[in-house]
């Protein structure tokens, strides 16, 4: 076994530093985030209903 077995395989995402932006900048930023947030939602709903078509296959 290699020791870069033992990192992480992801790096924590580092905050953005907020103080360097404006407003408009920072309103940008809430629309990506929000955006974002959306779209694991989407991916959350599917997954979650493949969970249950699998759960379903196997109980019958």
């Amino acid at each position: 076994m290699d020791e870069s077995d033992l990192e992480p395989r992801r790096k924590p995402v580092q905050p953005k530093d907020l103080t360097l932006l404006g407003i408009a900048e920072l309103e940008g930023y809430i629309a990506e985030l929000e955006a974002e947030i959306a779209r694991v939602r989407v991916e959350i709903t599917a997954k979650l209903g493949q969970r249950r078509d699998a759960e379903a296959l196997f109980r019958g």
